[in-house]
C-alpha cells in the first residue's frame, strides 16, 4: 500500500506493490486543501458542474507536484525597475495523453498551468464482463522520440487502461512517460506497477479495494458519467 507519512501540507511519496529499487515514484498530494476537494468528488449528490470543477482544481494541484522536473532555460527580462533580470522559463512543450472519455475532464486544468502542450486522445472502451478494455480511437503521433509524455486519467482502477496506453507510448519510443490521476486502488497500482514498474503515477488518494465492476472502493463512482453525464 502506498506509504503516505509525510505531514499536512506535503507531497510524499512511497512504495506499492510492484515497485523496484530506483524506479518510478507513487506521488500522493497529501494536502488540506486537496483533501477539502476530494471529499466533494467523492459525495454522491455533487452536481456535474461543480464535479468538473473539482477535477479541474485538483488536476492542477497534481500537476504541480508531478511535474517539478519540467526542463527550464535561464532567460533576461525587463521589470518596471530593472533591466536584464535573470529568469528561468519553461522551454519543454508537454504531450498530454487523456484517456477518454473522463480524461478529459483534466485536461483544460493542466493545459491553463502549463506554458505549451499538445494532446493526443486515445479512447479505451471496457468490456464490463471481462472487465479488459478495446481500444476505438487512437491520435497518438507514430514517433514520439524525444517527448514527455503525461498519460491522464482521473481514476486509476484496475490498472490495465493506463497500462495499456503507457505500452502504446512506449512503443513509439517516448523519453519520458507519466501518469496523473486523482484516486487510485492498491490493487490496480499493484498491476500497474508490474507492467510499468519505470512510470511515475500522481494522484490525490489511494484506496484500498475494487468491488466486482473494477470500480474503486469507496471511490467517487464513474468518473465519466459525472462529469459529462452518463452515455444514452
Amino acid at each position: 500500500m502506498t506509504d503516505v507519512r509525510s505531514g499536512p501540507g506535503r507531497a510524499a511519496t512511497g512504495d506499492s506493490p510492484g515497485d523496484s529499487p530506483g524506479g518510478a515514484r507513487i506521488l500522493v498530494i497529501d494536502h488540506p486543501l486537496a483533501a477539502h476537494r476530494l471529499s466533494g468528488l467523492r459525495q454522491a449528490t455533487t452536481d456535474s458542474p461543480t464535479f468538473r470543477l473539482l477535477v479541474a482544481e485538483l488536476s492542477t494541484f497534481v500537476a504541480y507536484e508531478a511535474l517539478r522536473d519540467l526542463a527550464t532555460v535561464d532567460r533576461q527580462v525587463d521589470t518596471p525597475v530593472a533591466s536584464g533580470v535573470w529568469c528561468r522559463r519553461v522551454e519543454e512543450t508537454v504531450l498530454l495523453v487523456p484517456v477518454l472519455r473522463a480524461g478529459l475532464g483534466m485536461v483544460p486544468a493542466i493545459q491553463e498551468t502549463l506554458p505549451a502542450t499538445d494532446v493526443a486522445h486515445v479512447g479505451l472502451r471496457r468490456d464490463e464482463s471481462t472487465l479488459l478494455a478495446d481500444v476505438y480511437l487512437n491520435r497518438l503521433p507514430g514517433d514520439l522520440t524525444g517527448r514527455r509524455v503525461v498519460v491522464c486519467d482521473p481514476m486509476l482502477a484496475t490498472g490495465g487502461s493506463l497500462a495499456q496506453v503507457c505500452t502504446m507510448v512506449k512503443e513509439r519510443q517516448a523519453s519520458s512517460v507519466s501518469v496523473l490521476s486523482l484516486i487510485a486502488s492498491v490493487p490496480g497500482l499493484a498491476f500497474f506497477r508490474s507492467v510499468h514498474p519505470d512510470v511515475d503515477v500522481a494522484c490525490v488518494a489511494v484506496d484500498p479495494a475494487l468491488d466486482e465492476r473494477g470500480f474503486i472502493i469507496p471511490g467517487l463512482g464513474d468518473a465519466g458519467d459525472r462529469l459529462f453525464g452518463p452515455p444514452d
